[in-house]
Formats: structure tokens, C-alpha cells, sequence
């Protein structure tokens, strides 16, 4: 009698961990997968990933959990068992976007760059002319160019690659001439640049030279441009400008640092200096954009503190962009709202002084409209056109206002 209830003991102990395994979930998915996120968040992926592995034992096609639970592994370095995951929800799910960019960075990070190029092309036949599939398509192939320069003797995958897709050129030279014209007071004013952009290693160079011909008076600014690269998912702005003119500040200067987060967020935050005869304005800045579908939204303020011996003052300002991009990242129609006066963005005159802090606090409301495009034969050849009307308070008589409105055009030629 004993042997048989030692039988029936190991046949219970064989079949216990199936049955456990069967009946382990039967919690509310949605409410578990939210648990399981901010656990992911906080960097306690480990238990995240037993609740979502619990979640698809009984939800097999839960694909927002799948997604999750194969990020949590490429954000460890498991490339591999991230890129399974990945591969059972685009393979099931053709329009899954959040998937796709999710698998072709986990190749990126993996240095799989061959691989990410191939997977966004896979990804560009079922969404069609995506913004983001584009851009790290461009990433991807950039990536592997660079690889097959510092390894030569992967240069016949190098000339393979460049056979299927375009080269993707790395200057830049343009121009640019814009008009203002006031309803009072101020004489028409003119806007001009030309400018030279160089993609490098480190980052982008732009030397730019602006030229104004304001309140009856010609100037000429200097001023350089970098976006250095320090990461997949950090870089940078820095900036310097010089003028001996009154119309322009005698030095400014700026950096920012910019982040990508998850979910096709961008966030920075910087600082703007500017140096005028006499008055200077250190300025706080920062951005969040977001990118969803083709279209790209960004809300950028300034802050401004004012300190001088009889008072402090903040001037506030800020700006609200929204683009919707079409073929490509150079090809798109935007709108920028603009409240409040910042000298980054304007420097005005009165009395044959030009205004700097005093102009922190007038009211003053913009709303720009832009559109950049590129012929369809000739993509090397890009034109922009921008319109403007802006009401403002005049800085010499508070509380009356003028009005102008302000057209340009600018040309880039890439080589």
C-alpha cells in the first residue's frame, strides 16, 4: 500500500508545476500591465518581467505587454530575446508602429546597423512615408557607413549598401532673405543670411553670417552653430555670435542639451546669453517635442530674470511649433505660435536706443507659417517660404500697438 501512495505522490509532485503554471494568472491584464510599466520605469525590470511573462501566459496576443516585456530586455543588452519578441509581434501585427521602432533601436543599440536598415525598409512597405521609420532608416544606414569606414574590410558590404540606397550627403549651403513691414512708426526692415552646414563624426558645424538693414541702420552678425553628438539618445547645441553692430548683440552665446525618451518624446533644457552695449539678458530655456505619426509638436519657453538694485522681474515668453512632415524630414508644413517678447528673437530700437530687458515685458503675440519642400526630380535643391504677423506693444507709448507682417524665402543646396 505504501509503494502505491508513493506513486501517486511523484505523480502529483510531476504534475504539480504544470498545473501551477496554468492556473498562476488570473488577475485583470490591463491593471497588472500598468504595474508592471512603472515597475519596468523605476528600473526594477526583473519583476517586471515576471508579471508581464505571467500576463502572456494566459494573454498570448497582448501585444502592448510583448512590446514592453521585449523593451525591458534591450534596455538590459539581451538584443537577442528582445529581437524574438519584437519579431512575434510585427510578423502578427503589420501596423504595429510602436513595435516596429522599438525593434529596428534594438538593433541600433545591438550595432546591428545592417540589420536595423533592413528592418525599417521592411517597416516603410506596411507605414508608408513614416517620419520616424524614415529618420532612423537614415540613422541606420548612416551608422553602418561610418562602421564600414573604421572596419575596411567590410567595405564590399559598404559599396552593396550603397547600391540600393542613395547617398546621403553631407553639406549644405544656404541662403536666406526675409522683409518686415510695420503699419506705423518703422521703416520697412530687411533680413538676410547665408550659411554652410557640415554633418561630421561629432556632430553638425553651421558658420553662419546674418546681415539686417534695420531702424535705417546695416549690420552684420558672425555666428557658429554645433549640435555635437554623445549618444544614440543624447546631443547637444552650442552656439556663439558676434557683432560690432548696434542692431545685433556684441556677443551671444547659448547651449542645450537635448533627450530621447520613450514613446517618441524629446526634452532639453539650456540657456541663451546675450551681451548688448550696456545691457545684458541670460535667458532659460528648454523644449519638450513629441513626434506622432508624420506630425511633430514642441513647446519651447523662456524665462528671463531681471535683478537691479530697485526690483526683480521675470520676463516670460514662449513658443508652441507644430510641423507636419511629408516625404522625407526636409518636406514639411509648419505653425508657430509665439507669446511674449524674447531679445533671442528680436531686438528693437527707441530714440535711437536699442532696447533690450525693457522689452521683457511688453505683450507681444506672433504666429508664423512655414512650409519647406524639395523638388521630387532634384531632392539636393530645398526651398523654404515663411509668412508672419505679429502684434506688439509699442515699447515707447504702453498700451498702443502696430502691426507687421514679415515674407521669406530660403534655398539649400545639398552636395
Amino acid at each position: 500500500m505504501s509503494k502505491h501512495v508513493l506513486l501517486v505522490l511523484i505523480l502529483f509532485m510531476a504534475v504539480l508545476p504544470i498545473s501551477a503554471q496554468e492556473v498562476a494568472y488570473n488577475g485583470n491584464p490591463d491593471r497588472s500591465f500598468l504595474i508592471a510599466r512603472g515597475l519596468a520605469f523605476e528600473g526594477h525590470r526583473t519583476t517586471a518581467r515576471d508579471t508581464l511573462y505571467r500576463i502572456l501566459s494566459k494573454y498570448p496576443d497582448y501585444s502592448d505587454v510583448r512590446n514592453l516585456l521585449a523593451s525591458t530586455y534591450s534596455w538590459d543588452g539581451n538584443y537577442e530575446t528582445a529581437r524574438a519578441h519584437f519579431n512575434k509581434i510585427t510578423s502578427e501585427d503589420r501596423q504595429n508602429k510602436e513595435a516596429w521602432v522599438a525593434a529596428i533601436k534594438n538593433e541600433l543599440y545591438a550595432d546591428n546597423y545592417y540589420l536595423a536598415y533592413s528592418l525599417s525598409n521592411k517597416a516603410l512597405q506596411y507605414l508608408k512615408n513614416d517620419i520616424i521609420i524614415k529618420e532612423l532608416q537614415s540613422k541606420a544606414l548612416s551608422d553602418l557607413k561610418n562602421a564600414q569606414a573604421i572596419k575596411s574590410e567590410k567595405a564590399i558590404i559598404a559599396k552593396q549598401i550603397d547600391t540600393v540606397a542613395p547617398q546621403v550627403a553631407k553639406n549644405r549651403i544656404g541662403m536666406g532673405l526675409a522683409l518686415e513691414v510695420f503699419d506705423v512708426v518703422f521703416d520697412p526692415m530687411i533680413y538676410s543670411h547665408i550659411e554652410y552646414r557640415r554633418e561630421t563624426q561629432a556632430g553638425t558645424i553651421i558658420p553662419r553670417i546674418n546681415y539686417s538693414n534695420r531702424f535705417e541702420t546695416h549690420g552684420v552678425q558672425y555666428e557658429l552653430d554645433f549640435y555635437p553628438k554623445f549618444s544614440k539618445k543624447a546631443y547637444g547645441y552650442l552656439n556663439y555670435g558676434y557683432s560690432n553692430s548696434p542692431i545685433y548683440p556684441l556677443h551671444r552665446a547659448g547651449a542645450e542639451l537635448y533627450l530621447n525618451w520613450p514613446k517618441n518624446v524629446e526634452l532639453s533644457a539650456g540657456m541663451r546669453h546675450l551681451s548688448f552695449t550696456g545691457a545684458t539678458a541670460n535667458i532659460i530655456t528648454g523644449s519638450i517635442g513629441l513626434y506622432k505619426g508624420n506630425y511633430f509638436f514642441s513647446l519651447r519657453p523662456y524665462v528671463t530674470p531681471i535683478t537691479s538694485e530697485s526690483q526683480s522681474k521675470i520676463g516670460l515668453s514662449g513658443s508652441l511649433l507644430a510641423r507636419k512632415y511629408f516625404r522625407d524630414g526636409d518636406n514639411y508644413l509648419g505653425l508657430n505660435a509665439i507669446y511674449g517678447y524674447s531679445p533671442e528673437l528680436k531686438q528693437l530700437r527707441s530714440d535711437d536706443v536699442l532696447l533690450a530687458e525693457s522689452l521683457l515685458y511688453i505683450e507681444s503675440q506672433q504666429l508664423l507659417i512655414e512650409y519647406q519642400f524639395s523638388s521630387k526630380k532634384d531632392t539636393n535643391n530645398i526651398y523654404k517660404s515663411n509668412f508672419g504677423i505679429t502684434r506688439q506693444e509699442l515699447a515707447f507709448d504702453s498700451g498702443n500697438y502696430y502691426w507687421s507682417l514679415s515674407a521669406g524665402l530660403t534655398c539649400q543646396v545639398k552636395f
